[in-house]
């Protein structure tokens, strides 16, 4: 794939109004990972108020994770058809309307439905929002404002964690002894905890459905679909020359091939459903590394390791994810998406290895826990700058402009089925041997770095319509 000769300075762009656009789409990550952390801190709570049985309990954590696949499942048609602002909407909305319903629920069967609701939101901001931020960003920024997208997610982890923590303290044993008829607001931070810890995503759901309105159309979506006045006026927002502007569109138009509409059959073209296939086995891959296995069951992960306070230890690997995320932000446009996954899940692989050995030989060699938490926190280390802040960059831009919403569509759905298999098979596994569990996560990080290798182009400082012209040769091979 030859790199573009054409170039767009700092000078010939608004940065300002392209970092705020790309903020405003982050937010939904920050929703992302709140609804997904937040459940940590209620399942005992909910278990023991509703008097769930195991096969209830597992139902109650994994029901949003079938919402997310619901809405992945749909997220790429929608956005297509409605527009990436719209759908973004739908996805506020969907959140806020789980938080309030979460609060205000009254009985477990409720509970469960709102929980699905907002899974609904997840999977459907997981898809539009790391596709908004690509085709409003310029070729040399856009994977570093992508990666923005993913460290918002780890930020919405840390701030779940918090909101527990601090809403738990709350708690009035005494207030709930006492027999008193007690207010919404009492229940929801005083003896029903885990009504407030999912409740409280009521303020940044709402605020990320009012600042929606801020932000313009897509400038990409709104050329596919013909609208060229509305995105000359967009791409004039983000481009101070007139050239530029003209440029944009015309590279956009010019890579439709003159198809304004798309569908399904579309991504059965040679080139285009090998990069589906592609993106789709990176996506599965990836979870069974075993990134949301230690960021879902860590506690449990550290408790079976011998650790008197696993929640203090869970906490550190939040604040190492986040950190690192963060880096991962800086370097990635520098770096290059590739360099940075032969590094980072080269490291994953050796910390996962010594994970491995710790639980198998470890109190028989002398190794204390020490080594443990370091090679655990070296392993977020190297997940989260490599395979977690690359994943949604990359399933963002490999997909061509007319198809991109529903071949993301695909792989996200191909993500959450990982995430729904591995949650629901994790703890099978730990019960079955720790050491065997980690060393398997390594053994998936060997065929994830060979298609990355082979496959998979280098992306960074591409335009999207480079990107899209490298598949479309892959139909004459």
């Amino acid at each position: 794939m030859e790199k573009s000769t054409k170039t767009k300075t700092n000078s010939n762009m608004n940065i300002g109004y392209i970092v705020f656009m790309t903020i405003v789409a982050a937010l939904g990550g920050i929703l992302f990972g709140y609804d997904t952390a937040v459940i940590s801190g209620t399942t005992e709570m909910v278990r023991n108020q509703f008097a769930l049985s195991s096969m209830r309990e597992g139902w109650y954590v994994g029901c949003a994770l079938i919402g997310s696949i619901c809405g992945v499942a749909v997220a790429g048609a929608m956005s297509d058809k409605l527009g990436r602002k719209r759908t973004m909407l739908i996805s506020a909305a969907l959140f806020s309307i789980s938080a309030i319903g979460c609060a205000v629920c009254g009985n477990f069967d409720q509970l469960v439905i709102y929980r699905i609701i907002g899974g609904v939101g997840i999977g459907i901001v997981s898809i539009v929002s790391p596709i908004y931020i690509s085709e409003v960003s310029p070729a040399k920024v856009r994977g570093t404002l992508v990666s923005l997208y993913q460290l918002a997610v780890t930020m919405g982890f840390l701030l779940a964690y918090m909101a527990n923590w601090m809403i738990d303290s709350g708690i009035d044993p005494a207030l709930a002894a006492s027999g008193e008829e007690l207010s919404l607001w009492q229940r929801m931070f005083n003896t029903e905890a885990w009504r407030g810890m999912l409740g409280s995503e009521t303020l940044p759901a709402l605020l990320f459905f009012a600042i929606i309105f801020f932000i313009p159309e897509s400038p990409k979506w709104l050329v596919v679909n013909q609208r060229l006045a509305q995105a000359a006026r967009v791409y004039s927002r983000i481009y101070r020359a007139e050239a530029d502007v003209k440029a944009e569109i015309a590279a956009t138009n010019e890579s439709m091939d003159g198809e304004n509409k798309c569908s399904w059959r579309d991504l059965l073209k040679p080139g285009i459903l090998k990069a589906v296939i592609i993106g789709s086995t990176i996506a599965i891959l990836g979870q069974f590394m075993g990134v949301n296995a230690v960021l879902y069951y860590g506690p449990k992960i550290f408790s079976d390791a011998g650790f008197t306070d696993p929640m203090f230890s869970t906490v550190l690997v939040g604040v190492v994810n986040m950190v690192t995320t963060i880096l991962a932000v800086f370097i990635i446009d520098r770096v290059g998406r590739k360099q940075l996954i032969y590094w980072g899940v080269s490291g994953m692989i050796i910390c996962l290895v010594a994970i491995a050995t710790y639980f198998q030989w470890g109190s028989a060699i002398g190794l204390g826990n020490g080594f443990m938490l370091t090679f655990f926190l070296a392993y977020v280390f190297c997940c989260a700058i490599s395979i977690s802040a690359i994943v949604f960059v990359l399933l963002s831009e490999m997909y061509p402009n007319s198809v991109r919403g529903r071949a993301m569509s695909i792989a996200g759905f191909a993500l959450w089925i990982g995430t729904y298999l591995i949650g629901q098979l994790t703890p099978v596994l730990l019960g079955w041997s720790p050491a065997g569990t980690f060393l398997l996560f390594a053994a998936m990080c060997v065929p994830y770095m060979l298609i990355m290798w082979r496959l998979v182009p280098e992306t960074t400082g591409r335009s999207l319509e480079e990107i899209e012209a490298y598949w479309n040769k892959q139909n004459k091979k």
